[in-house]
């Protein structure tokens, strides 16, 4: 075996090193489902081995789960559907199920040392085992994240956790794909013991050498299941009242929430043999849908393709900021300079005033406190990353940076005379990346005397939790600054899309699509709770109204006011706009920022409640709704993102659709289990019928680009004419 390495010692337990070759981490590859069952055998069938300990030989941790990536192209076979092909997707995927089933029952008590992470099919391998020891530490975890991805746990994960710790708690684990650090875990019933990282081979040892229990806990006669199965009274109440839940939380739009919930009431009602052939059936039932393979292709295969550089200029060699100065201290320059000095790198943060700049630091304190508190880091890690940030309203000390971050106001002239004072003192191949939304950055580079150096570096916010940084090249930007922005990004640890400059560029100019459609509804007289409500159903996070409250409708004002302005007479109003000048400029309304929005929000942080004002800005003529109605919004506020998305496609501003669908899910939050919205665009056959319909009845701005009606004449596919096309093979 090339994967697992077995050495048995005197007491003739076997430690088995669980170590994929040219791997960073483990994962389940073809290779290692291949000799799993050799493995098992030879556990079983060695008469030398009274035990095992399976552990990992990467300090990464045990292992990620199922390389997806070889799930894409063709781990499983032909899933185009057909019977024949079915039975050979379901025959794969059961042999594993089956082989981790052989480890539970092969009659010698097996440990897991679990040293690390240990996700998915990786921590299903561990369910299989008898005894789970988990290294303490900040990087150790355990979960079965599958539904992030479209899927569901496909190793005997739905059977063994529902077992453990019962149905109830096992539903809301696997359909949030929760992920659960050591002393959760160890609380929880997942794991049986929490040990120092040095100590956990040597635990996993001690409990088979003492004679460790070979026989799992379902497989003893009178086992009960912990909360009662289906057909009790408590356990009945879990499915009634999960079956609503789980449609509040999904609204129907994850087939693999659905399959968990169906493969867990079916599964515990049998014994593991049978239940495992029930939640092999359901995962190959999920595999098939659309909405699997559109989710594994984006947020796994085309993301981890973005997160290895995939959008970095080919040919240029690799830079490594080592120390970047970030120009204004607000809460998104507060940001910046928590995860640049999170990521090692010397921060100088800059602010008009030294109050500014302390309280801009000490984001970054409150944020490490919760870090400390929470086990993710210790007192003196947190104390080193401080140190890492230098507070200042003193230009010389951005001197010597290899980079630097603006993040001032959303106004050219506040932007362009910070861009004069860095560059004064900065070196000549120093990149300046402007923290924008929306200004264009050719626009902004005017300013610049080094044009070519000068890109747009655009963040979202929370900093620390939005994992997404779009990079805008303007006219003159060169190459080399691109992919010097990609490695800055990529040492950030966050995911970077490259587009080309735009006003809104990518994400801002499709986001606020969503936010406008909701206004147009707002202003044909749809009640307010119903457009949200319809905006939730989409998928989105959260409805257009109260999500425009999030963003700040003064800022929505005055980049419309700037945007009036730079365009003159090119310049279109929307109806819907007066809305928005009303709601600002006359009732001093700006969202959530204020108190004040389109929802009232009380100082006590209780819940919001829509602003009964509301009505006389916009009569409401539709209070009531049936389900044409509610698809139609649905379809609206989708469409209209997705149309937006293509146009910035066809006019070069988005040139890979990798960066489009990442952009859209990770940026702003577009409904993932469509994968993105060019990978919603391929999985409508009549779009372009459906937005000319929709152009029709509601405006010009549905009206799809000549680009994506030649491609649905054609029949082409974005996956396949763009050069990251590869992608597409694999889901």
């Amino acid at each position: 075996m090339d994967t697992f390495k077995i050495e048995v010692d005197a007491d003739g337990i076997a430690l088995v090193t669980f170590d994929v070759p040219g791997r960073s981490m483990n994962t389940l590859t073809a290779q290692v489902t291949r000799e799993l069952p050799e493995l098992v055998a030879r556990i079983r069938d060695d008469a030398g081995i009274k035990g095992a300990v399976i552990t990992s030989g990467k300090s990464t941790g045990f292992c990620a789960g199922a390389d997806l990536a070889e799930m894409g192209s063709g781990l499983f076979g032909d899933t185009s559907g057909g019977e024949a092909a079915l039975k050979g997707v379901y025959d794969r995927v059961f042999a594993l199920n089956r082989t981790f089933r052989d480890l539970e029952t092969c009659g010698k008590p097996v440990a897991a040392a679990i040293n690390g992470l240990a996700l998915g099919g990786g921590f299903e391998l561990t369910l299989a085992c008898h005894h789970r020891v988990l290294a303490d530490g900040p990087k150790a975890q355990v979960g079965l994240p599958e539904v992030k991805v479209g899927l569901l746990p496909g190793g005997g994960g739905t059977q063994r956790v529902a077992r453990l710790i019962g149905a109830q708690a096992a539903l809301m684990a696997i359909t949030e794909g929760k992920s659960h650090r050591p002393a959760e875990a160890l609380s929880a019933g997942l794991v049986h013991q929490v040990v120092p990282a040095d100590q956990v081979v040597e635990a996993a040892r001690t409990w088979v050498r003492d004679g460790g229990d070979a026989v799992q806990p379902w497989d003893k006669q009178g086992f009960k299941l912990p909360g009662g199965g289906p057909y009790t009274p408590q356990g009945s109440q879990v499915f009634v009242v999960g079956n609503a839940l789980l449609r509040k939380q999904s609204y129907g739009n994850y087939p693999a929430v659905v399959n968990v919930m169906k493969a867990v009431y079916e599964g515990l009602q049998v014994p593991m043999d049978a239940a495992i052939r029930i939640e092999s059936r359901y995962f190959v039932k999920t595999l098939m849908t659309p909405q699997a393979r559109a989710m594994i292709r984006t947020l796994f295969l085309s993301l981890q393709e973005l997160n290895k550089g995939s959008a970095r200029p080919k040919g240029v060699a690799p830079s490594e900021a080592k120390k970047v100065a970030v120009l204004g201290a607000g809460m998104m320059g507060a940001g910046i300079a928590y995860v640049q000095a999170m990521a090692g790198i010397e921060t100088v943060l800059i602010d008009t005033a030294q109050e500014g700049a302390d309280k801009g630091k000490s984001h970054s304190e409150g944020l490490l406190k919760k870090r400390v508190s929470r086990g993710q880091m210790d007192e003196a890690g947190a104390q080193a990353v401080l140190a890492r940030i230098t507070p200042s309203t003193d230009y010389a000390a951005v001197g010597g940076s290899d980079m630097v971050i603006e993040a001032v106001f959303e106004a050219r002239e506040i932007k362009a005379e910070v861009t004069r004072k860095a560059e004064a003192v900065l070196g000549p191949d120093a990149v300046f990346g402007s923290n924008t939304s929306t200004l264009p950055i050719t626009g902004l580079a005017e300013a610049s005397q080094r044009p070519e150096n000068f890109i747009g570096i655009h963040f979202f916010s929370p900093v620390d939790k939005m994992m997404l940084v779009e990079i805008i090249k303007g006219e003159k930007t060169s190459e080399e600054t691109i992919a010097r922005a990609v490695d800055y990004v990529l040492k950030i640890k966050k995911t970077p899309i490259v587009v080309n400059d735009s006003r809104g560029f990518y994400t801002s100019r499709c986001f606020s699509t969503y936010l406008t459609e909701g206004l147009e509804m707002l202003a044909e007289g749809i009640a307010p709770a119903i457009i949200d409500n319809v905006g939730r159903m989409t998928g989105m996070p959260r409805g257009p109204l109260e999500m425009h409250d999030d963003v700040a409708l003064d800022l929505s004002y005055k980049i419309g006011q700037q945007t009036r302005r730079d365009l003159g007479q090119a310049y279109v109003a929307s109806p819907a706009e007066s809305i928005v000048e009303t709601m600002v400029t006359k009732l001093g309304r700006f969202g959530r920022k204020n108190g004040k929005g389109f929802y009232d929000y009380p100082a006590d942080q209780g819940s919001k409640t829509l602003w009964p004002g509301l009505s006389d800005l916009a009569s409401v003529k539709v209070r009531e709704t049936d389900p044409a109605m509610v698809q139609e919004l649905k379809t609206r506020l989708l469409y209209r993102q997705a149309v937006e998305a293509a146009r910035c496609m066809a006019e070069g501003v988005v040139s890979d659709p990798r960066d489009a669908d990442v952009g859209a899910i990770l940026g702003w939050g577009f409904a993932p289990w469509t994968g993105g919205p060019l990978s919603l665009i391929e999985s409508v056959t009549q779009f372009v019928d459906e937005c000319e319909r929709l152009a029709a009845t509601y405006g010009e701005r549905f009206r799809p680009p000549e680009r994506l009606r030649e491609m649905a004449t054609r029949s082409e596919s974005y996956y396949a004419r763009s050069d990251g096309g590869g992608s597409a093979q694999a889901a």
